[in-house]
């Protein structure tokens, strides 16, 4: 059997193949209407691969429970960078999902609760994948939009990670007491080398995290290598009293190995987070044979057992036929006048543009996670309904 995180680099060959096909594009391309070569693709498709963001549930607790506003802040902010490290070996690209794509999974937290993701992909072009995670008996509920947008920039190609996902503890008052809400942004993602060189992945840009209720912002900057100077993986950032400016913490490191915090008003200097030391806590999915055929892992089997096998033909021929299905379906419904809407989303005035379809609002944690599981199957053994029969296509007006 082969062991999947061996199988993550990309060889000599492979790379005079993406070469040839990336060489005549114009720098500022865009990639998203590319067809890629199936060795540089993950194993997993974005819906899924989102969830590393969240596997790190105990720093999250832990900034629940904090009980002063700056600090539950920092830990907020600890807990977002926590996520970054969790990437393959080599530089990889998730698979793109498919319209009427999703996938669920739960956590068994630390302190014997659960929490639930629901994803699915609400738009093809441009890709849009909406998201909701929550932990009902923990009040924590998280809603999110990712809208990645690939550019070719000569030596490099870059996922531009555009959207944003907000982190609500809905037992905690901000200072006009509302429940306490963090609006959080991701840096951008860049495969460098692509043609010359080392293939090298690297995230950079600016990432907000910001509690308006509570008059806090962090700006942090994912550092990109300069040509000459500089290094890898390297990042800075403040935490900062948006109203008046003042500086109230100073972030430095490395994302993928030790970040440290410096509190400006004592000069102490301390690890924030140290990934050496972290173990994520990867969620659970339902078996393949209880997936429906349009769930993630189902969907791509036949590519991602490929890809480990590094069965290259096949991993292209299944990917062809999933996607070509999808353009018979996109032509089908433009022939006879349906309009396609989500399954599990639906439409919010907002800049995340789709939220979870169902209103979550039961009086008890025990309602609401009943609330949560009557949306589609989650938990292993849990079985589909008429309920979770949304019409997906309805006709245009």
């Amino acid at each position: 059997m082969f062991n999947k995180s061996n199988v993550d680099e990309v060889e000599g060959d492979q790379r005079n193949i993406l070469l040839s096909i990336i060489s005549s594009l114009r720098p500022g391309s865009d990639l998203s209407r590319i067809t890629l070569p199936t060795f540089i693709l993950e194993r997993k498709s974005m819906l899924e691969r989102i969830t590393n963001q969240l596997s790190h549930p105990d720093l999250l607790l832990a900034a629940h429970d904090t009980e002063d506003s700056l600090g539950r802040f920092v830990n907020v902010v600890k807990w977002y960078l926590s996520g970054w490290h969790i990437t393959p070996k080599a530089v990889k690209k998730p698979l793109n999902p498919v319209l009427c794509e999703h996938f669920s999974c739960y956590w068994d937290l630390p302190n014997n609760t659960r929490a639930y993701y629901i994803a699915e992909q609400t738009s093809h072009h441009p890709p849009k994948s909406s998201y909701f995670y929550m932990s009902p008996e923990n009040h924590i509920r998280v809603d999110g939009t990712l809208i990645p947008k690939s550019r070719f920039l000569g030596n490099s190609a870059a996922s531009i990670m555009e959207g944003v996902a907000y982190l609500t503890f809905s037992d905690r008052s901000d200072m006009r007491q509302q429940p306490e809400v963090y609006e959080l942004t991701q840096p951008n993602m860049y495969a460098r080398n692509i043609l010359i060189g080392k293939l090298k992945y690297e995230l950079g840009d600016h990432s907000i995290v910001k509690c308006p209720g509570n008059d806090l912002i962090a700006d942090i900057e994912f550092k990109v290598k300069g040509f000459i100077s500089g290094t890898y993986n390297a990042i800075q950032g403040t935490i900062t009293r948006q109203s008046s400016g003042d500086v109230l913490y100073e972030i430095s490191g490395k994302w993928n190995e030790v970040i440290d915090i410096k509190d400006m008003k004592t000069g102490k200097k301390s690890v924030l987070f140290d990934s050496s030391k972290a173990r994520p806590m990867f969620p659970k999915v339902r078996p393949i044979e209880e997936q429906d055929e349009l769930e993630s892992r189902r969907l791509w089997k036949k590519v991602t057992d490929a890809l480990a096998r590094r069965d290259h033909t096949t991993a292209t021929d299944e990917k062809f036929a999933i996607e070509d299905r999808q353009r018979q379906e996109a032509k089908k419904r433009e022939e006879e006048g349906v309009e396609w809407h989500p399954r599990l989303f639906k439409k919010t005035n907002s800049p995340l543009e789709w939220i979870i379809y169902k209103d979550i609002d039961g009086a008890t944690p025990e309602e609401q996670t009943q609330q949560i599981l009557s949306i589609t199957p989650i938990l292993e053994g849990q079985k589909s309904s008429s309920e979770f029969d949304i019409p997906p296509m309805h006709q245009s007006s």
